[in-house]
């Protein structure tokens, strides 16, 4: 598998290499981009384990000098006091503005590896190796980079562009199925909001949740397709303005599932999964797609093997309070993107409370 996706973006145009076997390589392709020759590989103990010396030797065989910065796995580690650590390397090692920080990891190592490169020294360059499937298909291309707030996920964050994403969809072997199946979830939001092709090619898939029944040709089609998508939407417009909200479809209720179940009980993509259940239903409740289509998009779900019901344990009243705390208000209302058809999604900051109450119901 090889392809590569250009972002176009008018000052941080990047690309998106998906390459089999393609971390052999990552420091031959960073060679080509003319950058300093320290680098700061920001891992994981778990990835690193798998990956770090492939990356670490590539790099070294193009004349780089690497060190590595591990931070535990999880989305409670997604703090100001991880990017602190990260700093004090940083300071250690005398990185300059020419030198690079590479995330190799899921999203929540892509998101704090930006988010430090976006700040030290005003910013440095950034790679992303992103290893999950989220990662590859969302959380490492189009710039959105930050830390949680203990009140709400991804309040502190900066808009910045990596020099290069790679993707070697040969990492996803050792990914755990519950990682797998959370990915699914992104790729199906963008089958929803986006393409109508791709919601078909997976509605023609006789499973969804486990990286062992998807073909190659499959695999390959749902990267290809969802970050074709993300790259046309981050292109129209980088700084979330208009049209990019869209790619926030299930977050909405979907962050703030996380945030009150203090991100141990759900990971990322469970809880989006979650929220485009309950934006399903908003849509069919304001007349604006059918009860078919939702049943569509919940049966993608399930096949990905992912929840569609909002926990009993969470309080609903608790949940509309923490809709507020969503990056996405805007003079105070709520906006939620909704399905209007497979394919097509549209804003709106007129839902009645009401109408929400009841759609956090159970299915």
């Amino acid at each position: 598998m090889q392809s590569i996706i250009p972002v176009k973006l008018p000052q941080n145009a990047y690309e998106i290499h998906i390459a089999t076997d393609g971390l052999k390589e990552i420091g031959k392709k960073a060679k080509s981009l003319n950058i300093g020759k320290k680098v700061l590989v920001i891992s994981n103990p778990e990835i690193f384990d798998y990956y770090g010396q492939t990356v670490i030797d590539s790099f070294t065989q193009e004349g780089f000098s690497v060190n590595y910065h591990l931070i535990p796995a999880g989305e409670s580690y997604k703090t100001l006091d991880s990017i602190s650590k990260i700093y004090d390397t940083a300071l250690n090692l005398r990185l300059e503005r020419n030198s690079t920080m590479v995330a190799l990891g899921g999203g929540v190592i892509g998101d704090m590896t930006g988010f430090a490169a976006s700040t030290w020294l005003r910013g440095i360059n950034f790679i992303q190796i992103p290893t999950s499937l989220l990662a590859m298909v969302d959380a490492s291309v189009g710039g959105k980079t930050g830390v949680n707030h203990p009140q709400g996920k991804n309040l502190i964050g900066a808009f910045y562009q990596p020099k290069l994403v790679l993707i070697d969809p040969l990492v996803l072997k050792t990914l755990p199925e519950r990682e797998f199946r959370a990915g699914m979830a992104e790729v199906i939001k963008y089958g929803v909001i986006w393409d109508k092709e791709l919601f078909n090619r997976l509605e023609s898939a006789n499973n969804l949740n486990s990286m062992d029944v998807l073909s190659a040709d499959l695999l390959s089609y749902i990267l290809e397709r969802s970050c074709l998508a993300k790259a046309e939407v981050v292109r129209r417009d980088e700084r979330e303005g208009g049209v990019r909200a869209i790619l926030n479809y299930g977050h909405t209720v979907g962050h703030g599932v996380e945030s009150l179940t203090n991100y141990n009980t759900f990971v990322h993509g469970e809880a989006v999964a979650i929220g485009m259940a309950v934006a399903g239903k908003i849509a069919v409740e304001a007349g604006l797609w059918t009860e078919d289509e939702l049943i569509r998009q919940n049966d993608l779900i399930k096949k990905a093997g992912l929840p569609l019901d909002i926990p009993a344990t969470v309080d609903r009243e608790d949940l509309l309070d923490s809709l507020q705390l969503d990056k996405k208000v805007k003079a105070g209302k709520v906006r939620f993107i909704l399905p209007t058809e497979i394919g097509k999604v549209i804003i709106r900051d007129d839902i009645q409370t009401d109408l929400l109450r009841n759609c956090f119901r159970a299915s």
